[in-house]
């Protein structure tokens, strides 16, 4: 059957067809003559057509070797596309790299990262999708991303997660609440002002509802927002007391715009991480990128 033919006698084909010569095609395929002769003859008794007429100057295509040969150029030419295209991702010249995470995360932590593999990597186009953390796992599975920036812990045996940084949450206040700036407040007292949390399916919001529990309390925000900027400007405006990352806060805390509210226990730290789907193999220009952050 044709379909089983050798793809090497085709590219003795090809080159013979090109040369005009089955020296030039040996040569240019670093065999020897004979064996050139003697691939085209398995080619042509594959196909049960001759394909060459044997001249002085040596070797010119039949008009069905010519139709072969129509065809067999056009391969030749996209696999040679296609090379080119594979050193390119290679090098890093051209590509794309698709990342999934919060708006926070992206502004906060990733964009020194996003700045310096741009300058590094310009050929490579970057592709961020905003999401929640169970929207960025999702994107990730789905093939939608190539990796995702998201806080830990993450506990799923598809998705390998790589540490990153330690950030620490605490809850914020503006002018409103001046009162309460040289303060230690019990998690009984905190829960009389009106809180403002990240909207429920955030990691931050799962996060402190599971902290406020183990303590035996339910936290009810009065308002619930999507992105960091939003807490900060309603704490700003004192429409109560925000939940916020303090490394992503450490301008209004040193213009004394916010101020930390100071509990009576210990916030835990938050570890932030780059997810990848496990046993999965990894574009370079994922690659690099992960490199880059760690």
């Amino acid at each position: 059957m044709t379909s089983m033919i050798n793809h090497e006698l085709y590219k003795v084909f090809y080159w013979a067809a090109k040369t005009g010569s089955l020296s030039s095609a040996a040569k240019v395929l670093f065999i020897t003559q004979p064996s050139v002769s003697h691939a085209i003859k398995q080619l042509e008794e594959s196909l049960g057509v001759t394909l060459f007429y044997r001249n002085s100057k040596g070797v010119s295509l039949t008009q069905e070797g010519s139709t072969l040969y129509s065809y067999i150029e056009q391969s030749h030419i996209l696999i040679s596309l296609a090379e080119e295209k594979m050193a390119a991702l290679k090098k890093l010249d051209s590509g794309e790299l698709r990342i999934g995470g919060s708006d926070s995360l992206f502004k906060h932590y990733m964009l020194p990262y996003l700045e310096s593999y741009h300058q590094k990597y310009p050929g490579i186009k970057l592709h961020l999708n905003h999401g929640t953390t169970p929207e960025t796992i999702a994107f990730l599975k789905e093939g939608k991303i190539d990796l995702g920036v998201v806080r830990m812990p993450i506990v799923d045996p598809q998705i390998e997660v790589m540490g990153g940084i330690q950030l620490q949450d605490c809850f914020v206040a503006g002018a409103r609440y001046a009162e309460l700036k040289d303060r230690v407040l019990s998690l009984e007292h905190l829960l009389e002002y009106p809180i403002i949390l990240f909207s429920r399916n955030s990691r931050v919001r799962m996060a402190i509802t599971e902290l406020f529990q183990s303590y035996g309390h339910q936290i009810k925000p009065e308002i619930e927002v999507g992105s960091v900027d939003l807490l900060i400007e309603l704490a700003r405006k004192g429409l109560g007391i925000s939940y916020v990352t303090k490394e992503f806060i450490s301008k209004e805390l040193e213009e004394g715009s916010l101020f930390e509210i100071q509990l009576d226990i210990q916030m835990p730290p938050s570890q932030v991480g780059l997810m990848i789907m496990r046993n999965m193999p990894l574009s370079t220009a994922a690659s690099k990128f992960i490199e880059l952050v760690n």
